[in-house]
């Protein structure tokens, strides 16, 4: 037998006519047509069609293999008969006459589900064999767009004179939003490990030391319930690090970092950079979030004023918020009640009120009477709206309304088919406020720990706490923030007055952050930077609704690994070396 040239599924055309081929994969159709059996065979790459006729000893064997079986063809490579051809195909032009056909992994047990199909498989199924549900070409293409876009962001970093610097997966604990997760040590009986939420100290330290430009692929844990644009456990993120950096430097570094990766890897609309800024308390004016889907046009406006003058008992000593939205009047009433029942049922809203805007201008709708001339007019002027248009009202106390507005204007965006599907739309959110305040009156960090105050430590002092802005920005693009960022604190009295604000004494400032502490008495520099979230730019990349989509074997939404079969209860003797004791509940 002579050499077989071997190739790829995707790689067999019209130019390898006449030629003795050889290609390995997995089988992914039987077609028997009394003899004339057809086999599609699949790799990493694409398909390729065999073929074997009623003469060949191999036409009742290759029958008979069970799918999704690994095998090996070798055969001589013939033009499809024109009423054979595949369009589909990148192969499809040709297929593979069989000479050799041989079983080098035989599938033994029963499919738990189709592996290219259409039909909705349980997600925990899917999870459990995900070693299957990666030979779905959507997920293996999920895949491949991945490693492409951590190969593309790498190079972009390096272009731009940043280091690549690893930092240590096993550390301290630290306070930095989540809960951690922990590993017991078996030299140090009683004490733990903690994987790192993000590598936020340790970077800050490598400006110290330093190092000017840093930037890594980081993974990152952290113990927190999952959601759509967020997978329980790990997560990558793109972690760069400045020093004598402004925020300005930063958002001039990373915009056509982020802004290049999307046109690489999409044919959606991008809009350019510099990309819009919106502060905080403008966010949650016109948004009702500070991740605002700018796709969506329309926007929250307080009315709060206004409805001070009306006798309308149920708006009274309560923050109002209006949405106007254009050439819906002429909408069934069903619209409108199915949008009240959304708020009541669904957000848990109290209500929500409406008016239609008629063609003489008059108001109509549930609250229309209590609705003065002048009212009518500022409200008019405000959403500049006109005959035609409708207004929806949602008032609540502070703190309650903000989110039940956002939630509506994005409900209605979604109804009203305002959302254009076609293009990224980038932003900003800059100016968080430093501080929030608890239910029981105590202030605590609203963003990172470590940022910068505006105003430094003067504003610390003699500013209401609550109206001191920092300097944290995120990055958010089509409803999801891709990337948190801030300029650091790197002076060690400014920390430490920050810290006791928020309820931190100099000893526990020590204790949970010993190393900056240290750092910051040796010359620290001012530095800045961002960490734009991998999976996420991913996501939306791919335009997967679910990040577990291009995670090659991501947790369940109960943070399982149903493949493997973690968490999962530990050997005695194994807990007892790292003096752990389990207790029985």
């Amino acid at each position: 037998m002579s050499d077989y040239l071997k190739l790829k599924c995707d790689e067999l055309s019209l130019d390898h006519v006449g030629k003795q081929v050889k290609i390995f994969g997995w089988v992914q159709t039987i077609r028997d047509l009394g003899g004339l059996v057809f086999l599609d065979i699949r790799d990493m790459y694409g398909i390729t069609q065999v073929v074997t006729s009623a003469e060949d000893e191999d036409v009742d064997f290759a029958s008979h293999i069970p799918i999704e079986s690994a095998v090996s063809v070798c055969g001589i490579v013939k033009k499809r008969d024109e009423e054979t051809i595949n369009p589909k195909l990148k192969t499809g032009l040709v297929e593979i006459k069989i000479e050799k056909l041989e079983i080098l992994g035989k599938r033994t047990a029963s499919l738990p589900f189709e592996i290219n199909t259409n039909q909705d498989v349980r997600e925990d199924l899917r999870l459990q064999y995900r070693f299957l549900d990666l030979r779905n070409s959507r997920l293996k293409d999920n895949l491949i767009l991945r490693a492409k876009v951590l190969q593309f962001l790498r190079a972009q970093m390096v272009k731009n004179g940043f280091l690549e610097v690893q930092t240590p997966i096993l550390t301290s604990s630290s306070p930095e939003g989540a809960r951690d997760y922990l590993v017991p040590s078996r030299l140090h009986a009683g004490k733990f490990y903690a994987l790192p939420q993000a590598p936020q100290q340790f970077k800050q330290l490598l400006m110290v030391s330093g190092i000017d430009k840093y930037f890594q692929i980081a993974p990152c844990f952290r113990d927190e319930d999952a959601r759509a644009d967020r997978t329980p456990g790990e997560f990558y993120q793109l972690d760069m690090e400045m020093s004598f950096a402004t925020q300005e430097d930063v958002l001039k570094i990373i915009e056509p970092v982020i802004y290049n990766t999307f046109k690489e890897f999409s044919d959606r609309k991008i809009n350019k950079y510099p990309f819009p800024r919106i502060s905080y308390k403008d966010a949650m004016l016109k948004y009702g979030t500070d991740k605002p889907d700018l796709r969506n046009p329309l926007e929250i406006v307080d009315c709060t004023d206004v409805f001070e003058k009306l006798e309308l008992n149920a708006f009274k000593n309560k923050i109002v918020r209006i949405i106007a939205t254009h050439d819906v009047a002429d909408r069934p009433r069903s619209f409108f009640e199915d949008m009240t029942t959304f708020a009541i049922k669904d957000l848990k809203a109290k209500g929500l009120a409406w008016l239609r805007i008629l063609d003489d201008g008059s108001f109509q709708g549930p609250i229309a009477k209590f609705i003065t001339e002048d009212a009518k007019k500022v409200m008019l002027e405000r959403t500049n709206s006109k005959p035609g248009d409708c207004i929806f009202f949602i008032a609540e106390i502070p703190g309650v309304v903000e989110k039940l507005a956002g939630q509506v204007r994005s409900e209605l965006g979604k109804r009203l088919n305002l959302i254009d599907n076609s293009k990224f739309e980038f932003c900003w959110i800059v100016d968080f406020p430093m501080f929030e305040q608890t239910d029981d009156g105590k202030l605590e960090f609203s963003h990172n720990p470590f940022s910068m105050p505006q105003g430094g430590l003067e504003s610390l002092k003699n500013k209401n706490p609550l109206d001191i802005l920092a300097y944290q920005y995120d990055m958010v693009c089509n409803g999801i923030e891709l990337a948190s960022g801030a300029v650091r604190n790197h002076d060690i009295n400014i920390m430490l007055k920050a810290f006791s604000m928020a309820g931190y004494t100099e000893t526990e400032v020590k204790s949970k952050f010993g190393a900056l502490y240290t750092a910051f008495q040796y010359g620290a520099p001012p530095h800045a930077g961002i960490a734009p979230g991998i999976d996420r730019i991913i996501m939306l990349l791919a335009d997967e609704e679910s990040i577990r989509e291009i995670i090659a074997f991501p947790l369940n939404s109960k943070s399982e690994d149903l493949m493997m079969g973690a968490p999962s209860v530990i050997r005695r003797d194994l807990l007892r070396d790292v003096h752990v004791e389990t207790i029985k509940k």
